[in-house]
């Protein structure tokens, strides 16, 4: 790397202070709500379509962008995950079933901060193995977010 690369690249870095951690705070919080919302609509005969609805009214009401929608043409605001599918599953009219587990992925635009998180959730009574899935899921995510936070605390 020569002197010129080197300049170049640390002219690019932006360094935030405590009004931009706040505002990156607030993104994420409101993210977090909107998952702690949806979970109720969480249930067997819904369509991931409807879950979609929710988090573009959510959006709206609180004078968010859900992140994903018209990004490089896609036409949802959310990803839903059903059973099987990894992730970024894309919401349709399929009814969710008993049994299912769904991740949903949202990511919403707040003052220009990007909050971005997905949970899991279990659609009526799921079999042990899908509760264990559920559960490790949950508790990995909640491991990945302290570590996350322990970075940027000690950065």
């Amino acid at each position: 790397m020569n002197d010129r690369t080197t300049q170049s690249r640390s002219a690019r870095i932006k360094l935030h202070g405590p009004a931009d951690f706040e505002g990156m705070r607030k993104a994420g919080r409101m993210t977090a709500d909107a998952l702690d919302l949806i979970a109720p609509l969480v249930k067997p005969g819904v369509t991931t379509d409807e879950l979609d609805n929710f988090v573009v009214q959510y959006a709206r009401d609180h004078k968010a962008i859900p992140a994903t929608l018209n990004y490089r043409g896609y036409t949802k605001s959310s990803c839903t995950s059903v059973n099987h599918v990894v992730c970024h599953g894309i919401p349709g009219p399929a009814p969710l079933r008993e049994g299912d587990i769904v991740n949903i992925d949202i990511t919403l635009i707040v003052d220009g901060w990007y909050g971005d998180s997905s949970r899991m959730y279990q659609v009526g009574e799921v079999s042990r193995k899908a509760e264990r899935l559920v559960h490790i899921f949950s508790a990995s995510s909640d491991l990945e977010s302290f570590a996350f936070f322990i970075s940027i605390s000690i950065w």
